[in-house]
């Protein structure tokens, strides 16, 4: 069997799955934002009654995120029905704005954009937040209200996205009904050269099977070269699984996913024991192809979906109003340490904004240094609009007060996962999807730049 057919094979009790059964799976994380959390609230108490529990508090994960740092009075609303919610079911996974259970959240525009505006306990965009406090486990099965949750597969977990009435269900009873996916293999090989980054990687395979190629098949990555990548690295990967079409996408975990869950885990007090799961010698794929990382180039997906693969060199003539950098996919402190090499004693032609995916990246990223000076710093002089507050924030539009919003029709470069029409804001933008590399380069000259124009061979 493959990854994922042993992943739900284990879950649903059975000795072997095929693609296409629907099976009964056993679920160990619920995850849960402001965005969706509200609507699954409500299907919960509407199926399960109003003072029904939940099946198991400890398995559910609940983080605000996508609409917090906005006036808009009904998205700040969303988080006290969260904060409510968990108070009355005794949820502990409960990563709050603020630190006053009782309290309400009010976001206060007066303060601005870019200072801190968050208790101890916030943790930033779920898809990171949850490696990072150690909610993602070899071997388990991640649910989550969100599309890009398949990012967890990084781990070497079954983690799909679901919806409202799904999650509501699972709140009651701690299963779900899925149909075993077949799955695509895409096996790595060789090294990213210099310039090119794992975005690059994911927008070359997209590119390639186009933006419905993967509709619900697991994307499974194995090789020499998959090892090789780092989990940053293998989270960007995962996370646009779902802009190929994807049910999840997966690595088998290794002795690096190890070190990094046994850390977290450890660091946040959260379960520390799971059973990965074992490549089988034989495994059968609906795709498998062969593909050689050394000779990757700085890719970029153009307007109007994932899938539309261009080459950063071919792509100079394009001006730009926007760059953007940060979300789950391009807002890890890898990413922010790649955008700063290239902007480093440099200044951005174009309005740019950087948008740390948690907490803890913000005090890396004050922490760590290049030359002697901090990555933060290096970000800020270079002209770059950096908040502290960590959130989606533009990614997926939101109000109008949201921070680095497309508000009017304009072109952007972005190291965010997603380009449809109108996702970053105004339904009249287009926004190119790069690596963080791309994004820095463009950002300096105000066209898309081929990075390998700014960093030494």
């Amino acid at each position: 069997m493959t990854l994922t057919e042993k992943l739900l094979a284990r879950a649903s009790g059975k000795a072997r799955v095929e693609p296409g059964e629907n099976v009964w799976v056993k679920t160990d994380v619920l995850l849960t934002h402001d965005v969706c959390g509200p609507g699954t609230i409500g299907v919960f108490k509407r199926e399960f009654g109003a003072d029904a529990k939940v099946w198991d508090p400890r398995k559910i994960v609940i983080i605000p995120d996508h609409y917090i740092f906005t006036a808009d009075s009904l998205s700040n609303r969303n988080v006290d029905i969260l904060r409510e919610f968990v108070r009355e079911q005794g949820i502990p996974y409960f990563y709050d704005v603020i630190d006053d259970p009782q309290g309400s959240w009010r976001f206060d525009a007066s303060q601005g954009q870019l200072r801190r505006q968050y208790g101890s306990r916030y943790a930033g965009v779920c898809h990171t937040a949850l490696p990072e406090k150690g909610h993602a486990r070899p071997g388990e099965i991640l649910f989550g209200t969100d599309s890009h949750t398949c990012m967890a597969g990084a781990f070497g977990l079954f983690a799909t996205g679901i919806g409202n009435t799904d999650a509501g269900f699972i709140l009651g009873t701690g299963k779900l009904l899925i149909k075993v996916p077949e799955t695509m293999r895409f096996w790595l090989e060789g090294t990213l050269a210099p310039g090119v980054m794992a975005k690059d990687v994911i927008l070359h395979l997209i590119g390639e099977i186009g933006f419905d190629g993967a509709t619900y098949r697991a994307m499974q990555y194995e090789g020499p070269g998959a090892v090789a990548l780092g989990m940053d690295d293998r989270m960007t990967i995962t996370n646009m699984a779902i802009e190929a079409g994807g049910k999840n996408g997966v690595f088998p975990a290794d002795a690096t996913t190890f070190a990094y869950v046994d850390q977290r885990t450890r660091a946040n007090g959260t379960k520390q024991d799971y059973e990965p799961v074992e490549l089988d010698a034989e495994q059968k794929f609906v795709f498998d192809r062969v593909f050689d990382l050394s000779k990757l180039e700085p890719t970029v997906a153009c307007h109007p979906d994932p899938g539309n693969r261009k080459l950063a060199k071919e792509l100079g003539h394009i001006g730009l109003d926007r760059a953007y950098i940060g979300s789950c996919t391009g807002g890890k402190t890898s990413d922010f340490v790649a955008f700063a090499r290239v902007v480093q004693g440099r200044k951005v032609k174009i309005d740019t904004f950087g948008v740390p995916a948690t907490p803890q990246v913000v005090a890396e990223l004050r922490a760590q240094q290049i030359g002697g000076e901090s990555v933060w710093n290096i970000i800020e002089q270079a002209g770059v609009q950096l908040t502290e507050n960590a959130s989606c924030a533009a990614c997926l539009g939101g109000p109008q007060d949201t921070f680095g919003r497309l508000n009017t029709p304009m072109k952007c470069i972005s190291a965010t996962n997603r380009n449809f029409p109108g996702r970053m804001g105004s339904k009249q933008s287009e926004v190119f999807l790069a690596s963080p590399y791309t994004v820095a380069a463009s950002a300096l000259t105000g066209r898309i730049t081929d990075p390998r124009e700014f960093l030494p061979s």
